[in-house]
């Protein structure tokens, strides 16, 4: 869990000096987070399917061990389309290893002790977003962006060794079937297709017969997907939890939520070094206080959401997450500028860690893996789809694909626009819920 973290939260300080050693605009970068969350969303529920017939510790060790061998294949890639298609092998790999972490550690705790492991788990999750700027800022600037990849390497084999020696193999006896591929297969295809042609829009032309096959394509397959998954017994993903409308509120304020966070990560990262002149180092330090607020808003929102209705909270959360967004961007002075950000990521940590327990409340007991599944697929494949869109609309506010990520005020425009959602988010959950009540209590 540290180990994805780290390396997700490191990587975006890179993406200047990416750019640089390969000669690309920094907004074509953001496929290397959107091709890897691309390949985890499509394959988040099926990895965890995977880990229950087949045997948690094994597809946790094949999981890291393609880890390790995409992060070589990544750090020695001479070209960006090789480290794309390596974050994309990461992104696979990463669902091997993202839903079965927990997995594990709640098979083996069958105790007292189990709420406390998880949390320990848990922990060092967070502590991997508050490590991942610092280490990334300081190995881009006095080392090299291969670096952070091969750094990988340590913590795979450690954790490999550790399963191996310590962790007895347990899977679900109950669990019957196979992974459902036609389903992710068409689901990641259909993805796919329109972020390629959102990504490619401005380049090809928006009525040209690339750019609209692209399209036409993607919206073929997801709706393939959704007749193969309405007929399957085993569906990968509950599309008759869409019903449930206090469900999808607050699933589409999480998922919101994590869609304007996805926009100040990028792009906050671009901004600080290649507008406001910062080293990766000293960026990666602006980018330690939102870390440390999306780490302060997951841990108080538990306390909270004892006196405090969670919906409400979640309310407040999108609400201070885009009052803040929209403040930083006249943030001149670095200090002020540093105290904001740590809020921008306080609302965040909010509302993420309420709305992955508040969908729960809202379903029935023998539903509660197939809605957290739903929500999470949900998150990574809309952030991803964030990204292309958020990269797009950059250029066109800008003009200039070369030089659209030194544009500071078309960064500040587009980051206005993600506080704006942020905020009407708020104000639609609260006429969601008003005079309604948890299903569950």
């Amino acid at each position: 869990m540290l180990l994805v973290q780290m390396d997700f939260f490191a990587l975006n300080l890179m993406l200047p000096v990416i750019g640089r050693d390969f000669h690309a605009p920094t907004t074509d970068l953001q496929w290397l987070f959107s091709g890897s969350m691309l390949t985890l969303g499509a394959l988040l529920i099926t990895g965890g399917r995977a880990a229950d017939l087949w045997g948690r510790k094994r597809v946790l060790v094949t999981g890291l061990t393609g880890y390790a061998v995409a992060s070589v294949g990544c750090a020695v890639a001479p070209s960006l389309v090789w480290l794309i298609a390596g974050r994309v092998v990461q992104g696979c790999t990463t669902a091997l290893v993202f839903p079965v972490a927990v997995a594990v550690v709640t098979a083996y705790f069958q105790d007292a002790r189990q709420g406390r492991a998880v949390a320990i788990v848990i922990t060092c999750g967070t502590i991997g977003t508050i490590l991942g700027p610092v280490v990334g800022g300081a190995l881009a600037e006095h080392v090299s962006w291969r670096a952070l990849f091969l750094l990988n390497l340590p913590f795979c084999l450690t954790a490999i060794a550790l399963l191996l020696r310590h962790v007895p193999e347990t899977r679900d006896e109950q669990a019957g079937g196979r992974p459902d591929l036609p389903s992710v297969i068409t689901l990641a295809g259909g993805v796919a297709g329109i972020l390629i042609g959102v990504d490619q829009g401005r380049r090809w032309g928006w009525d040209s017969a690339a750019t609209l096959g692209c399209l036409a394509a993607g919206v073929g397959l997801l709706a393939v997907f959704i007749r193969i998954d309405q007929h399957s017994e085993r569906p990968l993903l509950d599309l008759g939890l869409l019903r449930n409308r206090l469900f999808v509120a607050v699933a589409l304020a999480g998922t919101l939520s994590n869609m304007v966070h996805a926009l100040v990560n990028l792009f906050s990262a671009i901004y600080l070094q290649q507008v406001r002149g910062l080293s990766p180092l000293g960026s990666g330090l602006v980018f330690l206080a939102l870390s440390v607020g999306l780490g302060v808003g997951n841990y108080w929102s538990g306390h909270l959401a004892e006196r405090i209705r969670p919906e409400t909270l979640i309310v407040g959360g999108l609400l201070l997450s885009g009052v803040s967004l929209f403040t930083l961007t006249w943030m001149t002075d670095l200090a002020a500028y540093t105290a904001v950000f740590a809020v921008v990521g306080l609302g965040g940590g909010l509302v993420w860690a309420l709305a992955n327990v508040t969908t729960q409340s809202y379903v029935e007991p023998g539903r509660l893996a197939a809605a957290s599944g739903l929500f999470l697929t949900a998150i990574v494949l809309f952030g991803a789809m964030t990204l292309a869109v958020g990269s797009t609309l950059l250029e066109a506010i800008s003009g200039s694909a070369v030089h659209a990520a030194s544009d500071g005020p078309a960064i500040n425009t587009l980051l206005r626009g993600a506080a704006l959602l942020s905020v009407l988010g708020s104000a639609a959950l609260m006429l969601a819920i008003r005079g309604r009540r948890l299903v569950g209590g």
